[in-house]
C-alpha cells in the first residue's frame, strides 16, 4: 500500500508530516485505557503495587516514626489514635514498621527479578540460538540447579553469609533465574529459523550481535512476564529468610521478622503483630501475580492475532 502524501499550492507533493507527540501520548494512553479495561484483574493488581510503593516510600515522609531506638515503656499497646497500628514488643510503631518492611521487600524483590532476568535470558539465549551440545551442556546446568531446592541453598548460604539487602539481592538473583532460562531458550529455539535472523547472518552478523539485536529483543514478551513473577517469588523468599531468621539484622525491618515476632504473642492477644504483615505480604505477591497474569494473556493474545 503506498504512503499517502499531500499537495502544496505549487502542486508539489510531499509526504504526511509525522504524528505529533501529544498524538502519540494521546495513542498511548487509549491503549493502555482498552487494556486496564480488558484486563481488570491486571488493572487492579498494579493500582495495588502503585499504592503499596507509595505507602511503603512516601507514606515515612508524612508518618514520622522511630524505626531506630526501642521504647520499652509503650511495648505492646493495642491500636490507638497515637499509634493507629499499635506497637510490638520492643516499642515499635507497627505501621511505621510495616512502611519500612515494604521498601525493603519492593527493593529486594525489584532488583533481585532484575538481576535474575538478565542473567536468565542471556544464557537461555546463548543456549537456544547455539544450540548443539553447548545447548545440551547448558541446559544440563540449569537441570542440576532445578533439582537443590532455592530455600535449602537460601538456609545454607543465610548460615555462611551475614544477611544484608545487597547480599540478600545477589542470592536471591543467584536462584531465580533458571525459569527464565527455560522459557526464553525455547524462544530462541524458534527465532533462529526465522527470515530476518537468517538474514542477518547471511549479511555477515556475528552470533553475539544476532542475540542482543534479534533474539532477545523479540523474547521480549517472555522476559517480561517471568520477570514480574520473580518479584513476587523474591519478595515471598526474602518474607521466608527472614521469618526464620536469616534476614537482615535488626533493627532493618522487614514483614516477615515482624510475622515471626508476632507468633510469638499469638495466645497473648495482640493480633496487630501478626495480621498487619502477614496481609501485606500475601497482598503484594498476589497483587504482582496478577499484574503478571494479565500481562501473559495479552501478549498471548496479540500473538494470536498476528
Amino acid at each position: 500500500m503506498t504512503q499517502a502524501t499531500t499537495v502544496s499550492p505549487a502542486g508539489v507533493s510531499r509526504p504526511p508530516r509525522p504524528a505529533s507527540a501529544s498524538a502519540r501520548a494521546g495513542r498511548m494512553l487509549r491503549a493502555i485505557g482498552r487494556w486496564c479495561r480488558a484486563h481488570k484483574l491486571g488493572f487492579a493488581g498494579l493500582v495495588v503495587i502503585v499504592l503499596l510503593t507509595l505507602f511503603s516510600f512516601v507514606g515515612p515522609l508524612i508518618y514520622h516514626t522511630d524505626q531506630v531506638h526501642t521504647h520499652l515503656t509503650e511495648v505492646n499497646l493495642p491500636p490507638s489514635t497515637a499509634h493507629p497500628l499499635g506497637t510490638d514488643n520492643v516499642g515499635y510503631d507497627i505501621l511505621g514498621r510495616l512502611m519500612e518492611g515494604g521498601q525493603s521487600s519492593l527493593e529486594v524483590g525489584f532488583a533481585a527479578a532484575l538481576l535474575a532476568s538478565c542473567i536468565g535470558t542471556l544464557w537461555g539465549a546463548i543456549s537456544g540460538y547455539v544450540g548443539g551440545w553447548v545447548d545440551a551442556l547448558m541446559m544440563r546446568v540449569v537441570d542440576s540447579a532445578f533439582a537443590i531446592p532455592p530455600l535449602l541453598l537460601l538456609l545454607l548460604l543465610g548460615t555462611i553469609f551475614t544477611p544484608s539487602v545487597p547480599e540478600l539481592i545477589v542470592v536471591l538473583g543467584l536462584v531465580s533465574w533458571l525459569i527464565t532460562a527455560r522459557l526464553v531458550r525455547g524462544d530462541s529455539l524458534s527465532l533462529r529459523t526465522r527470515e530476518y535472523v537468517q538474514a542477518a547472518m547471511a549479511a555477515g552478523a556475528k552470533r553475539p550481535r544476532v542475540v542482543v539485536r534479534h533474539v532477545i529483543p523479540n523474547a521480549l514478551g517472555t522476559i517480561v512476564v517471568q520477570s514480574t513473577f520473580e518479584v513476587a517469588n523474591a519478595i515471598l523468599l526474602l518474607a521466608s529468610l527472614s521469618f526464620l531468621g536469616l534476614g537482615p539484622a535488626p533493627p532493618a525491618a522487614n514483614w516477615g521478622a515482624m510475622l515471626s515476632q508476632g507468633l510469638n504473642y499469638i495466645y497473648a492477644g495482640y493480633w496487630w503483630q501478626i495480621y498487619p504483615a502477614g496481609l501485606a505480604i500475601v497482598i503484594t505477591v498476589l497483587a504482582f501475580n496478577m499484574l503478571a497474569e494479565s500481562v501473559r494473556d495479552s501478549f498471548e493474545t496479540r500473538l494470536a492475532r498476528g
